[in-house]
């Protein structure tokens, strides 16, 4: 395997950082009933399986050969060394693995098994086959072999130094990134603000207006509760806080509590709560009657939940609404991660966090870390390991292993979504506290998703417009990612992204008819924005009032906990 280069690198920690599909989990009883029914259905169809054997004994032959055409993908860095093409034992070894993953695969899709069934036992087989890549071994990678010779061995004694670090320090799990360089409200979180409201789930931030005069309606941003909300507020050159400052956006962001096993019964009518009185707490300082809500990923659940809320007490404090890659209607056909969730699983993943008290970050990061084992194991193990160089000092991979807990309560209302539905009955159900009825939510709406996203795929977004009440929504599609679709500040000269003028029913109806403009969609929401944020008038010259003096300086305390 050739070392990756940073961008590359990056990019595999933007496009994999952690999100709502891992809550469900993969427990080992539900691997194992994947791992039945592909036995069940080789024992019911053994001419099947002879026919794919003797597909691979013919492929075998041209190998040995040397007469396979087999090739990766150009795009593979696995297999970027030259010597995979020019070595004929490292060609024929390349070869073979590949001919072995192709049959397995089409086996499984040849199986006599339910569709569910067979994406399973398909996801499965790929996380073995992945496994099992000569890549991930010493002598089975010639950039190691290469290293290690080339070092006189000292490759392979920082590899052996990364390996017990990482043994003793890190859960038995490779290390993802190099964190010394880093420090939050040193340089990252350096944005100048201050905490002017606390309550026992979260601290609200009031940030420095940067422009001479604001536009009165002020923007209250709701972050997940899974990892911490400095995304939003990494290096300066690609924080989204410093954009909306100098657009003359009046900004507040929550900054949720890392909770422990004390807080339990946190659920998301806690949460939900816990946002009313942080807005309470806008409007006073600011002296308006209505805000505008953005919330991103899982925090857009939380921020559906409150909006809807205020909703059904007839609250209009709620002017214009933006959710950033959120899905609140998940489908097991959504992703490869969505065909692990079953109802069995559910349960399982329910009473484990019940047990604790919490699902613990590191668990969580645990499991999403095997759903993309590539890109977030064993390129590491390559990297760290075999290749004895030290992980990368990436901002958003820092900010991705600052790792939060999540509530049993509030984990158990998440898996409520696959399991009851609540965001797809209008008002038959009771949930974060209230009757839950996404038709009553007709604020003006910015959607945004990312094209290229795995963890909230674009299409599950869409199916937003269908749910909710409002009959002014703006749905945008970046051509990026889960966060670089967070992450993406103008000046990016490959950035772009779509809209169009009609929101018909389907996606690919929507696609269809879509433009492509050029550029980061922030400038197109920051337009939208502004429209939806009143007259201007003059910055305040201090943060807070006398009901709400600062507490401390942004980024306050919880995010340390």
């Amino acid at each position: 395997m050739a070392k990756k280069s940073k961008d590359d690198m990056e990019q595999a920690a933007m496009d994999s950082s952690s999100a709502l599909n891992p809550i469900v989990g993969v427990s080992r009883e539900e691997l194992l009933r994947s791992l039945a029914g592909l036995l069940r259905s080789t024992m019911t169809s053994p001419m099947i399986t002879a026919r794919h054997v003797g597909n691979l004994g013919k492929e075998t032959l041209k190998i040995v050969t040397g007469k396979s055409e087999l090739a990766p993908h150009p795009k593979d860095r696995r297999f970027a060394d030259p010597t995979w093409k020019t070595n004929p034992f490292y060609r024929a070894g390349m070869q073979y693995w590949m001919a072995w993953g192709q049959t397995i695969d089409e086996w499984a899709g040849d199986l006599r098994m339910g569709e569910l069934e067979r994406a399973r036992a398909k996801f499965l087989l790929g996380m073995i086959t992945d496994a099992v890549a000569p890549t991930n071994t010493l002598l089975g990678n010639p950039a190691a072999v290469k290293q290690a010779y080339s070092t006189g061995g000292a490759s392979l004694m920082r590899g052996l130094k990364n390996a017990y670090s990482d043994m003793t320090s890190n859960g038995g799990m490779p290390s993802q990134v190099d964190k010394r360089p880093f420090e939050v409200g040193k340089n990252l979180a350096t944005t100048k603000g201050a905490v002017v409201f606390r309550n026992e789930l979260l601290e609200l931030i009031q940030y420095n207006p940067s422009t001479e005069n604001v536009s009165k309606i002020p923007l209250l941003q709701i972050p997940p509760q899974i990892n911490k909300f400095y995304v939003a507020d990494l290096a300066p050159d690609k924080s989204i806080v410093r954009f909306l400052l100098s657009q003359g956006i009046q900004l507040f962001v929550i900054s949720w509590r890392n909770p422990s096993a004390e807080h339990a019964n946190w659920g998301l009518a806690q949460y939900v709560d816990a946002v009313e009185e942080a807005s309470d707490a806008v409007m006073k300082i600011t002296g308006q009657k209505r805000i505008n809500v953005t919330a991103a990923c899982s925090g857009g659940t939380t921020a559906t939940c409150f909006v809807s809320a205020m909703a059904a007490k007839k609250d209009k404090r709620v002017n214009a609404f933006t959710l950033q890659v959120c899905v609140l209607d998940p489908e097991p056909t959504d992703s490869e991660v969505g065909v692990l969730v079953s109802q069995r699983g559910i349960e399982i993943a329910r009473r484990a966090s019940k047990r604790k008290g919490i699902l613990a970050g590191d668990d969580l990061a645990k499991v999403f870390a095997w759903l993309r084992p590539n890109d977030l194991i064993w390129n590491y193990v390559v990297n760290n390991y075999l290749l004895g160089e030290d992980p990368p000092p990436f901002d958003v991979l820092y900010w991705n292993n600052d790792t939060t807990n999540l509530p049993a309560a509030l984990h158990s209302d998440y898996l409520d979504i696959y399991d009851l539905k609540p965001f797809k009955v209008q008002g038959d159900k009771m949930f974060a506290g209230h009757h839950l009825d996404m038709s009553q939510i007709t604020q003006d709406m910015f959607i945004v998703a990312g094209a290229t996203d795995h963890i909230t795929p674009w299409k599950a977004c869409y199916r937003t417009i269908g749910l909710v009440g409002s009959r002014n929504v703006k749905f945008v599609l970046s051509s990026s990612g889960h966060i670089q679709s967070l992450i993406n500040p103008p000046g990016n000269p490959k950035a772009k992204y779509f809209t169009a003028d009609k929101l018909p029913k389907t996606a690919d109806e929507w696609v269809a008819g879509a433009t492509e403009q050029p550029g980061s969609w922030w400038t197109e929401w920051s337009a939208w924005l502004i429209q939806r944020s009143g007259d201007e008038k003059k910055a305040p010259a201090k943060m807070g009032n006398k009901a709400f003096p600062p507490m401390l300086e942004a980024p306050g305390s919880y995010v340390f906990e």
